[in-house]
């Protein structure tokens, strides 16, 4: 029971248990309606909504939405035909003998009643102006479900990992700057003028370090601080579940993080089956053109290289040629196709070919450069049938690949195959340990000074066969890295850790990290590696993500309480901000280290 000193229940509690009795609830005024000499107000607090009655008007004076009020009155059942499935207190109703206002409100900004929220997001204001006034946007049910989904899924999540017997430990959030594959957000350190914090991109190294300390199963929901480049659905400042172990291999990790996911969706109504499905990075990527495919549908991507090995159609004369199935495309017109183009081009393509199949025929833009015998088998070869359409993609194999595998869920979209409460597991294995420092596809900042830069992070073990021979070919050497995706989306990853120094400093030669700048940049790790350092393996959950699948949102934005705009930008607060010239002088933004002033004075 939710007694307080304002209220002797919660809304949720007032029921048909209670017919008969006084009780005292609080909240806010969700709408008030006034009916003939009698006012109902639909009172609401975290819990639900409740039908109030009064039939005095000097109880609610002019008592409007959004006032804080205290009423204490009888619970009294409703007629049949006016109880409502709609309301969890749909059943009863409350026959006010006491209001008091608790707080005036001003005219909103925009509604947050259950009545708006009950005709859909689409009706309120713009993001921007919501996260303005997000005190007021967490008012709405539906924020306040996603903000209790997510409380709920972290209480899942520790109850299932304290049974495996790890323990939670906190690491500092203001450390020396470290290359880990982005940029660091950086802290003045007003004590030592020059010198700067920086806030971590993960707890990377300091998770390793507790396993050199011998902490053998470490976890902890950890803020991560990373200064990227703006995307819609990334935050400069983020939540992992954060794990690690000692004396345990890729297989331990997996087995762990399934019994975690498998703990967390069953305390939300769902039951996943484990183990989870397993696939490798080249098939998901020749497959599903992705490295974290979405499973919830079929249409695999068909490689069409060798198809057309001997094409008079000049684009098609390329290292890569794949397609990608339109189930029913014919029936779009030319001008849908052209919208498909530009759809294209926002993406960084030239344009997307494509072909169409219609009462025996092909057609489309590729249909007059292909020979008499790639027209004749092209049906076939793509699993096209009349009234179909196919899209393809030429060049650069991953990019290509990249390109079809955004078409393929596209067309799942528009088709209504995306359901949001269907959970389609699968672990990524078999990564790459390098990839090249001149990617197009990656916006991470260079840790090093060569041609290769790590495929996920610079502490990755080689895979065992690896070992020997991964210096000597970088382009073909694989880790034991591993990514878990639900539903097109990363959802966490991880890696055996590298812990002899010989191995961690060989890798670092590949990225073109010296042994002084290593030292430099992180010793501390290196150090204690030369100490007993146990082999150890973990993993990192997205948390922001993870909630925001469970919740069934597109937008980690509605699974945080108080996130920036998709520009890094606090609307709410008016960070960031610039500081006054005191504050730049007391923390010693200019200064410079002694080391660096004596160089200066060296060379003048």
């Amino acid at each position: 029971m939710s007694s307080s000193k304002y209220r002797t229940h919660s809304i949720a509690e007032i029921g048909l248990g209670l017919v008969g009795q006084s009780v005292t609830v609080a909240g806010w005024v969700d709408r008030r309606r006034d009916l003939g000499g009698m006012t109902f107000l639909d009172l609401r607090d975290h819990s639900g909504l409740l039908q109030v009655m009064v039939d005095d008007p000097k109880l609610v004076g002019d008592i409007r939405a959004e006032y804080v009020v205290q009423i204490t009155g009888t619970v009294a059942e409703r007629p049949d035909s006016q109880k409502s499935d709609n309301m969890v207190t749909g059943d009863v109703e409350l026959d006010a003998t006491k209001v008091t206002v608790l707080a005036t409100s001003k005219q909103l900004p925009f509604q947050v009643s259950s009545i708006v929220e009950n005709k859909g997001e689409n009706n309120l204001p713009g993001e921007d102006v919501r996260l303005k006034y997000r005190f007021l946007d967490l008012r709405r049910p539906a924020m306040q479900k996603r903000l209790s989904l997510r409380a709920k899924m972290m209480w899942a999540a520790r109850e299932s990992l304290h049974k495996m017997d790890f323990e939670e430990v906190e690491t500092p959030d203001l450390i020396k700057s470290t290359p880990e594959g982005a940029r660091d957000f950086v802290v003045p350190s007003r004590l030592h003028p020059g010198s700067w914090y920086a806030l971590p991109q993960s707890p990377q190294l300091l998770k390793q370090l507790l396993m050199v300390s011998g902490v053998e199963r470490y976890y902890q929901f950890a803020r991560c601080f990373r200064d990227e480049d703006f995307r819609a659905d990334r935050q400069p400042e983020f939540t992992q579940l954060d794990l690690e172990m000692s004396y345990v291999g890729q297989e331990d990790v997996m087995k762990v993080g399934e019994q975690i996911i498998h703990d967390v969706w069953k305390a939300c109504g769902y039951e996943v089956k484990t183990p989870i499905a397993r696939i490798s990075w080249k098939d998901a990527m020749d497959k599903y053109g992705s490295d974290k495919p979405d499973l919830r549908f079929g249409n695999q991507l068909v490689e069409m290289t060798d198809y057309f090995k001997n094409t008079p159609f000049r684009l098609f004369q390329q290292d890569y040629v794949g397609a990608v199935l339109y189930s029913g495309g014919a029936a779009l017109h030319r001008r849908q196709f052209d919208e498909w183009q530009d759809w294209a081009k926002q993406r960084g393509a030239k344009g997307l070919a494509y072909a169409v199949f219609k009462d025996g025929e092909i057609s489309g833009p590729v249909a007059k450069h292909l020979s008499d015998a790639e027209r004749e088998g092209l049906a076939a070869k793509v699993g096209a049938h009349d009234g179909d359409a196919v899209f393809f993609s030429a060049g650069d194999r991953e990019s290509s690949q990249l390109l079809l595998g955004m078409v393929r869920r596209e067309i799942a979209r528009r088709q209504g195959l995306l359901d949001p409460k269907k959970f389609a597991f699968v672990w990524v294995v078999d990564f790459p340990l390098f990839k090249r420092t001149d990617d197009p596809n990656d916006d991470h900042v260079q840790v090093g000074h060569s041609a290769w830069s790590p495929m996920h992070h610079p502490f990755t073990m080689p895979r065992e066969d690896w070992i020997d021979t991964f210096d000597k070919d970088p382009e073909h050497a694989m880790s034991n890295a591993y990514d878990i995706v639900c539903n097109g989306l990363e959802m966490g990853g991880g890696s055996e850790r590298i812990h002899r120094t010989d191995i961690q400093n060989r890798v670092l030669n590949v990225l073109g990290i010296g042994q002084q700048e290593a030292q430099e940049k992180f010793g501390f790790l290196l150090d204690a590696f030369q100490y007993g350092a146990p082999p150890h393996a973990g993993m990192a959950f997205g948390w922001d993500r993870a909630s925001a699948i469970m919740a069934g949102t597109d937008s980690i934005r509605d699974v945080i309480a108080f996130p920036k705009t998709h520009a890094g930008t606090d609307l709410l607060t008016g960070a960031p901000a610039p500081i006054s010239a005191a504050q730049r002088a007391e923390t010693g933004v200019d200064e410079k280290p002694e080391d660096e002033q004596a160089q200066d004075s060296a060379e003048k």
